[in-house]
């Protein structure tokens, strides 16, 4: 990102706060989260909370429900904080079964006229959102900063990315399109329509506040179908933003609902018989739990988990551009993505330079306030979760990983969640650094003595999301991609996201369902097809026929 534009975000940062503080019951909330994007252990309770009711500089956030802001009725909320300074922000509150309920069906309602819309007034709405997001994208971008983290570079990034899914989600008509055949049988024509689903839920993470809920909505929308978002408490108020936006588009009231809580919210959405379907990204245990709770209910569900991304570096590889893909991928956005490169897989003779310049890099990274053009990297989400990354750090060695860098050896002036980027050598299968996902600015180097033994430990493992091959051997990347077991594969691309016209998902534990993300899987996702046998008989002609029906 330019310094132009770093600065005119910075700009939007102040001018974001000034708006938050005198719309106080206007910013919207979430769900919970603490070591990984969705943790169900977090119920809200915080040492360093403040009580909103008794501190006027913490502010409440309130719902989204009917296309307006209401506030919650519950007494149990979860802070938000400035990862940056440590202080409490505001507070979400944390949705009673009622409100859920209230929500659906304010939804459901919506649904029975939004079902009939054309395609083309649904895709106005979207081309409009598109619009107004655009425009507002550097206040998307610094809201994202203030309760996220991130910089405000890789902020702006993520809004980009998530604006590509909207203006696939315009496409819609021509993604729901049918199939036809005249003339299947003597006089008979067959045809197929894919329909919307009803009601539709996302749960969504804290780590991309705005990209993974525009996974979901647009697509579903398009389609027809109503929504209601679950996002983090961590960090609410970029899902506030957008609910104000689309509802400045044009959606009409109850078609898109934003509902905070934890997981009596999550547990009354995967029950309630109204709510067709749930898409979900966060934690594999919690995956798991959310695509047997919900599949037990008949529900529709895509739930992705979490990830131990390998980057396999052979001894052909530019080592120098090898180098910069790890650092980059390692600890961009403080390693909190669900596509982080978090084991580098070092082939033979590839391991001594490659150790040599990520470990010369890392000082080049500087470890600040979002708000700081000059800071590569900010904090992490929480207190808790900065804590629970050192650790892992901590008993590295103790394991028998050689720790070159330590993160907690470069502290950062304040209070902020920071921890600067480590680097763990000679790190194997077995221990806890290797294992574990960390979700942290955390690099475990792998050495193995060849390619074979470095797709066996990625094909072992028992994540499968992403993965990434460094090499100038074009006949070793085609061999990898083919034998590989991972959702997505980069070739000399360390981050492989796919764009919005291709779909997001992994293998093994980092998918549950047989339906990736966004995309074209995403419109096949919420809805359902639909065949029709059509036939205009001559009355004149007409006969009873008690035979099966053949085709002539």
């Amino acid at each position: 990102m330019s310094r132009a534009r770093l600065s005119r975000c910075c700009y939007a940062v102040r001018r974001l706060l000034c708006r938050v503080s005198t719309l106080a019951p206007r910013v919207t909330a979430t769900i919970c989260v603490a070591a990984t994007p969705l943790d169900f252990t977090n119920t809200g309770a915080d040492e360093h909370a403040c009580d909103p009711r008794k501190d006027s500089s913490v502010k409440t956030i309130t719902h989204f429900i009917g296309g307006k802001m209401v506030e919650s009725v519950s007494d149990r909320t979860s802070p938000v904080y400035n990862p940056a300074t440590g202080e409490q922000t505001a507070a979400t509150p944390l949705a009673t079964v009622d409100e859920i309920d209230r929500t659906v069906s304010t939804a459901a309602k919506a649904f029975e006229s939004w079902r009939h819309t054309s395609l083309a007034q649904r895709t106005a709405v979207l081309f409009a959102f598109r619009e107004i997001a655009h425009r507002n994208r550097a206040d998307i971008a610094a809201a994202l900063t203030a309760e996220h983290g991130k910089v405000l570079s890789d902020a702006m990034g993520e809004v980009t990315r998530g604006l590509e899914n909207i203006e696939f989600a315009c496409g819609a008509a021509q993604l729901l399109q049918g199939q036809f055949t005249q003339q299947a049988s003597r006089g008979v024509d067959v045809y197929t329509v894919r329909q919307p689903l009803g009601v539709v839920a996302g749960i969504t993470p804290f780590n991309f506040p705005a990209m993974v809920p525009l996974w979901m909505f647009p697509n579903a929308i398009a389609a027809g179908n109503t929504f209601v978002l679950k996002p983090s408490e961590k960090d609410p108020s970029v899902t506030m933003l957008l609910a104000e936006m689309i509802h400045e588009a044009g959606l009409p009231e109850g078609v898109f609902n934003v509902v905070h809580g934890d997981k009596v919210a999550v547990d009354r959405l995967l029950e309630h018989p109204t709510v067709k379907a749930i898409s979900f990204v966060g934690s594999t245990p919690i995956a798991r739990y959310v695509y047997e709770t919900g599949t037990a209910r008949g529900k529709r569900v895509q739930a992705l988990g979490g990830a131990k991304n390998h980057m396999v570096v052979l001894p052909d590889a530019d080592i120098d551009v090898a180098a910069d893909a790890a650092v980059s991928a390692g600890y961009g956005s403080a390693g909190e993505r669900c596509m982080a490169i978090s084991v580098v897989v070092a082939v033979g003779s590839a391991a001594d330079p490659l150790v040599e310049a990520i470990e010369r890099r890392i000082p080049q990274v500087k470890v600040g306030p979002g708000t700081d053009p000059e800071s590569g990297m900010g904090p992490l989400i929480t207190r808790e979760h900065r804590d629970r990354v050192e650790a892992y750090v901590a008993e590295a060695a103790g394991e028998g990983a050689t720790v070159l860098v330590d993160g907690r050896d470069s502290p950062v002036q304040g209070d902020g969640f920071f921890l600067a980027p480590s680097l763990l050598d000679n790190v194997k299968p077995g221990m806890k650094c290797y294992d574990e996902e960390i979700f942290g600015p955390v690099l475990g180097v792998v050495r193995v003595d060849s390619y074979d033994e470095a797709l066996e430990m990625i094909n072992t493992n028992a994540w499968g999301n992403g993965t990434a091959i460094f090499t100038r051997d074009g006949g070793a990347a085609r061999k990898f991609q083919i034998d590989v077991d991972a959702g997505m594969v980069g070739i000399n691309v360390p981050i492989p996201v796919p764009v919005a016209s291709f779909s997001f998902g992994g293998w093994g534990e980092s998918l549950f369902g047989d339906t990736h993300m966004y995309g074209p899987e995403g419109i096949h996702f919420y809805t359902k097809a639909k065949v029709i046998t059509s036939r205009w008989p001559d009355p004149a002609s007409s006969t009873i026929d008690l035979g099966f029906p053949q085709s002539e």
